[in-house]
């Protein structure tokens, strides 16, 4: 079936001639808007309720989200190219974008959009794989054990990277130990095919993890493939890297000025960097896709307003990405500062406890003034700091706060809108 419209699973983004798939879940049905996507200009659509397959330009299968994700396999397999496999608790699209960046300058890179990472997400970015892609990058998403076996199994990567383990998605994993079984099916699965695995070999917990299989290194203690040094002072990461057999003077090294706040994400510049190497791509041309990349999305954004300089990562949170923000955050040299965090979500049993782990780290960092938002900050017994329930109410207190010449960090979990707080900024 020839379909020059590619794939559509929402008829109010449908291409003339596209492939309709009427998926559903908990919420929602596609299968009664087939026949309107045909008449929107799909050339065919899939339904799995036989009443709607109702003229010969609509099939009935058992399973629309199963068919997809055969057809995403299917069509995956008629590509060589190498296809790398990322996931991880923290910093996933942040990764995918900067190896993205770098990788561009060579091949012709087709990567996964947005955080379109999940059981859909993943056959959707397979299935725009075309004849004139060069090279793939697909990120995996998880929030349960043997999502990202299933994911691997659908994308078959011959390369993989988990850019770390922590506490993301407790509640659906079951604790620590259930995220790290989870995150590292990518190696598994990786073994079977005898795939390679970008590590950060720095990690002792990646490492054991890793440990049978075939790794290209990167970190700062040892001569990996490949060795950076972090040279960031302020408020956007600076970096140096070399191979293991390149140029071991530092002196002589170039040093790669980027845009993208927060010392935590050197190590993800490294990555970058690394994977660049490896397929050849010159250290020049890394060097500027580097101090080229622009984040956005709330991601590491470096937002400077008439009044405040801000440094918003309100993407999303864990308390790993959490402690990360709050650390660097307090190593800033600046006059007056100000944080703003919102509620962590799907930490089920352990909720409390990591929102109270964040209120002592803020103590112990001497950040004092501090405003928390969300139902489970707002729990806590602790009177040092201001808090509000929602998001709303601390924005309505900052307008009229009316506060200036202020470093501000705002983080929090997508569903907070943290990010909606710089415009009173």
């Amino acid at each position: 079936m020839n379909c020059p419209g590619g794939v559509s699973t929402d008829t109010r983004k449908i291409n003339k001639d596209a492939f309709f798939f009427a998926l559903k879940g908990d919420n929602f049905n596609a299968n009664g808007f087939a026949e309107k996507a045909i008449t929107l200009g799909a050339k065919y659509a899939l339904v799995d309720e036989e009443e709607y397959a109702n003229n010969s330009t609509i099939f009935l299968v058992e399973n629309v989200l199963k068919a997809l994700q055969q057809l995403a396999n299917y069509h995956r397999k008629q590509f060589s190219i190498p296809v790398l496999g990322i996931t991880g608790s923290n910093g996933k699209t942040t990764n995918k974008e900067l190896i993205h960046a770098v990788l561009s300058k060579k091949f012709n890179t087709l990567a996964t959009i947005g955080n379109l990472n999940n059981h859909i997400g993943v056959p959707l970015t397979l299935l725009r794989l075309n004849s004139t892609h060069e090279f793939a990058i697909i990120e995996m998403g998880a929030n349960h054990q043997g999502e990202i076996a299933e994911l691997s199994e659908i994308a078959e990567p011959t390369f993989g990277y988990i850019t770390n383990i922590g506490k993301a998605h407790l509640e659906g994993f079951g604790g620590i130990e259930g995220v790290k079984k989870g995150k590292s099916e990518l190696y598994k699965q990786l073994q079977k095919n005898n795939g390679n695995v970008f590590i950060n070999a720095d990690d002792e917990v990646l490492n054991e993890l890793a440990f049978s299989n075939n790794k290209i290194t990167f970190g700062c203690k040892k001569l990996y493939d490949c060795i950076g040094k972090d040279l960031t002072l302020g408020e956007t990461v600076s970096l140096q890297f070399t191979s293991r057999y390149g140029e071991k003077d530092w002196s002589k090294l170039p040093i790669i000025n980027t845009q993208i706040v927060g010392r935590y994400n050197f190590i993800n510049c490294l990555a970058a960097a690394c994977v660049g190497q490896y397929f050849r791509v010159d250290d020049n041309l890394i060097k500027e896709a580097l101090e080229n990349y622009l984040s956005d999305n709330n991601r590491s954004q470096l937002v400077k307003t008439e009044r405040n300089t801000i440094l918003l990562d309100a993407y999303n949170a864990n308390p790993n990405s959490m402690k990360a923000a709050i650390e660097n955050f307090a190593s800033y040299e600046a006059e007056n500062k100000l944080v703003l965090l919102g509620d962590m979500f799907e930490l089920g049993e352990y909720a409390e406890t990591e929102h109270e782990a964040l209120v002592k780290l803020l103590v112990e960092k001497k950040l004092e003034n501090c405003i928390l938002v969300g139902k489970e900050f707002s729990k806590l017994h602790q009177t040092q700091f201001t808090t509000f329930e929602t998001t709303d109410r601390a924005g309505q207190y900052l307008k009229n706060k009316t506060i200036t010449n202020t470093t501000i960090l705002i983080k929090g979990s997508r569903s907070m809108k943290m990010e909606t707080l710089k415009d009173v900024l």
